[in-house]
């Protein structure tokens, strides 16, 4: 027999919309525990929201402990928003899309969970394997780069400043970042912050660089022990953590991540026993793919810091990668929804499947990127495909009007208005991408002249 969801009280629910509406800029699950006149357990309050969500009385931005809650827009009742736009469609196989149906239930439906251990210590290095020979062999061929048998790191600084800031934008995307690949650019090059942005997201971007030069700089001395993993997290979480103490520390305090119903491990002698058995087994796995696959599953599902773990795991998939020459792993065109999805089939039901298409799909799209691979990935773009004349004007005028990084970003994103909703994140993408990769030998393709061209890298310079 099917569950019911439960019924709240309406003065119940009133209350807590009245203390969103205080929060234009969206109300943090902490924010609301300590206005509200009856104080409630987490938990009880993660289930009213969801219920104001599902009632499209509030919208949900964002995943874990940077969602936000707030009002609809005035005068309409808004459909609820809980990640970002896709980015591209992404092929699921079936036992992803039944994680992900699973994890899309509302979440008074599903059941809450803990951290369970025997997950972690099932798991043989060398005899298990989350990912099968073929895919790992599949990947090999596409991610192998001239540069393996040369000193560690050396493939990554060829590629360093496409990576940079491929890697910073990606990162920083899936956790709810709005600067445009163009911000990112401007920011990461010239050190300009966006106008109008919180200063958060500037400064996790900035962090992200740093600790993409810690892997780069130290490839031959990285791998997964303490000093690099406490490290990267110590630079990725810089001056974003309400403790500033906490950066690079295991954390001694239990954390609740909102938008799921799995509890992290609490205690501190266990999880450091648990980040230790980690470590180890990471480092006795001899497959690169599985040692980065096996870090993205158990990092974020352990929560070793008191935050910033997705991006620490992101991060640390790279180590065997950027180590042994293989092309690195940048999240390009990951569509945010299905990696949320995928880590909590992990969190709530310990299932790999989904987020192990996510990994296999963005490797592929990475080795397109960084021409790690001569094999064509298949068909063109359908996207780029429909989109092409759109794209080619909005870059041609550019061009010809000699704009610069700031004048560009607002035009591009006025120009997205004409698309479909749903297509304008994806377009706006595509576009800043084909406008970096602008060259001497590529421009003709926009229908303007050399003097054109030159005046505009003159002004984009």
């Amino acid at each position: 027999m099917a569950l019911m969801p439960k019924q709240f009280s309406e003065p119940e629910l009133d209350a807590i919309v009245e203390v969103v509406r205080r929060f234009p800029d969206g109300a943090r699950l902490s924010d609301l525990a300590g206005l509200l006149p009856k104080k409630l357990p987490y938990r009880s309050l993660q289930r009213r929201l969801a219920s104001l969500v599902s009632q499209k009385r509030l919208l949900l931005e964002g995943w874990g402990r940077g969602s936000r809650y707030r009002l609809p827009q005035s005068g309409k009742i808004a459909a609820p928003v809980e990640v970002p736009p896709t980015a591209a469609q992404l092929p699921v196989s079936p036992q992803g899309e039944a994680v992900r149906a699973a994890v899309r239930a509302p979440i008074y439906e599903r059941k809450p969970v803990g951290y369970r251990r025997e997950f972690l210590e099932s798991y043989r290095p060398n005899e298990t394997a989350y990912l099968s020979p073929k895919v790992r062999q599949r990947l090999a061929e596409m991610g192998t780069s001239p540069e393996g048998e040369r000193p560690a790191g050396t493939y990554a600084r060829h590629i360093f400043n496409r990576l940079l800031i491929d890697l910073s934008w990606n990162s920083s995307r899936l956790e709810g970042n709005t600067y445009s690949l163009l911000e990112t650019e401007r920011l990461l090059e010239l050190g300009q912050a966006a106008q109008g942005k919180d200063a958060r997201e500037a400064q996790m971007i900035l962090n992200h660089k740093a600790a993409i030069e810690l892997l780069v700089e130290q490839a031959a001395e990285i791998g997964f022990n303490r000093y690099t993993v406490c490290n990267l997290h110590a630079l990725l979480a810089e001056n974003l953590l309400a403790d500033p103490q906490a950066g690079g520390r295991l954390r001694a305090i239990a954390v609740n991540i909102g938008g799921t119903v799995f509890q992290p491990l609490e205690g501190p002698q266990r999880i450091e026993e648990c980040f230790d058995q980690i470590l180890a087994t990471a480092t006795a796995i001899i497959d690169p793919f599985e040692q980065a696959f096996f870090a993205m599953v158990h990092l974020p599902y352990l929560q070793p810091f008191e935050d910033v773990n997705k991006r620490v795991s992101r991060f640390a998939a790279n180590i065997p990668l950027i180590r042994r020459n293989l092309c690195p792993l940048s999240f390009v065109d990951v569509p945010v929804r299905d990696y949320i999805d995928g880590i909590l089939g992990v969190y709530e039901l310990n299932r790999l499947e989904l987020l192990r298409d996510v990994f296999v799909w963005a490797y592929e799209r990475s080795c397109a990127r960084y021409a790690a691979v001569s094999r064509s990935l298949g068909d063109p773009d359908p996207f780029r495909l429909r989109c092409r004349e759109l794209i080619a004007q909005i870059v041609g005028t550019i061009i010809r009007e000699g704009m610069n990084r700031e004048a560009a970003i607002r035009f591009i994103r006025r120009e997205a208005e004409q698309a479909a909703v749903e297509d304008r994140a994806r377009l706006i993408e595509v576009t800043e991408t084909e406008i970096m990769s602008l060259h001497e030998g590529n421009f003709a393709r926009y229908r303007v002249r050399p003097s054109e061209y030159a005046a505009w890298r003159a002004a984009w310079r």
